[in-house]
């Protein structure tokens, strides 16, 4: 079987003139090639296609693939990471991690909020606000913490996210609809223990990878994991694996919140526990980061002794058997 890869590649669009900040969610061309070579290293025969434009030619040209390995953000629109998989859907053509519905709800962050919230899954008490005024109208205690409604990366986190008074709420909102061109959710703050949860597989036999705690150095922002603290988490964050009960719990929540999200192949859940150390559901990225050594999700499963071609194998692994097909008959016809 050959595998098709569809990404977002960032020098792509750096060359088109694109921020950094604009391009954050991409992925660079090592981290392409290490996911081109686990999963050579795992059986398969591989193909690279790259973002949603270059696989439209491609198929309206009438080429075809076995299956494809989708980790394309796209580009624009609060759907944007729907669209390479309603693509595929479109011609037929079987692929791994979420389908569109699931990447479009979970880019939204007030969408996936409400679907686990209506699940019972706990989750901080929230409103979405487009302008000052709306902002104004919100009653939620102080103090809270503001952030676009559909980015990722950590994209617009930074001190100012954490407010403490209705100016700052309303002047963070404002700042944000300008700089994004979309919503703010603004979310009570929750001050205690912060979770990033790796989870692989479908349905009943998903299963959590391993619970890794995110702790801030003396170089943090605030105690928020934001946009620049993640580009240099090697000097700004400490990982820690966590299996005590309040991290136990948090994988717990994590599974509940990516099955009732219908995720599928592999995702990352990201938790947050209150003050009584109650943990809560934050966001999921179902097309989380690949990178093998700057990526929270391989970081995390290396920190359980799970190695980042055991990780990519899984991971296709689990798409195979959600699909139907049998890895070993696919392994045999990429030989």
């Amino acid at each position: 079987m050959k595998i098709a890869l569809t990404y977002d590649l960032r020098d792509d669009y750096r060359a088109m003139g694109y921020s950094e900040e604009a391009t954050a969610e991409f992925d660079s061309s090592e981290t392409i090639a290490a996911l081109e070579a686990a999963i050579q290293r795992n059986g398969y025969q591989t193909e690279r296609i790259g973002h949603v434009r270059a696989l439209a030619a491609r198929l309206v040209a009438g080429e075809r693939f076995d299956l494809v390995f989708n980790i394309c953000e796209g580009l624009a629109g609060r759907s944007r990471e729907a669209q390479v998989p309603a693509l595929l859907e479109a011609y037929g053509i079987p692929y791994l991690l979420s389908d569109p519905l699931t990447c479009a709800v979970t880019l939204d962050k007030a969408a996936a909020k409400r679907i686990v919230r209506d699940q019972g899954i706990a989750t901080a008490p929230f409103a979405v606000a487009r302008t000052a005024a709306e902002a104004e109208r919100i009653a939620l205690a102080f103090p809270l913490f503001v952030k676009p409604l559909a980015e990722g990366t950590g994209k617009g986190c930074e001190r100012a996210s954490k407010v403490f008074s209705r100016p700052e709420l309303k002047a963070a909102v404002r700042t944000l609809a300008a700089r994004f061109s979309q919503p703010a959710i603004v979310e009570t703050f929750l001050p205690g223990r912060e979770f990033t949860v790796g989870i692989v597989g479908n349905g009943r036999d998903a299963r959590v990878i391993a619970v890794m705690e995110i702790v801030m150095t003396d170089s943090h922002d605030d105690d928020v994991y934001s946009f620049v603290n993640k580009e240099e988490c090697e000097s700004r964050i400490r990982y820690l694996l966590a299996d005590d009960a309040e991290a136990r719990r948090a994988g717990r929540t994590a599974l509940d919140a990516y099955r009732a999200l219908d995720c599928r192949d592999t995702a990352r859940v990201d938790i947050r526990s209150d003050a009584a150390g109650l943990p809560h559901f934050l966001e999921v990225n179902p097309l989380p980061g690949i990178h093998p050594t700057h990526s929270d999700l391989p970081i995390l499963a290396a920190m359980a002794g799970v190695g980042y071609d055991d990780l990519i194998g899984r991971i296709v692994a689990a798409g195979l058997k959600r699909l139907g097909l049998d890895r070993r008959a696919a392994v045999r016809r990429a030989a």
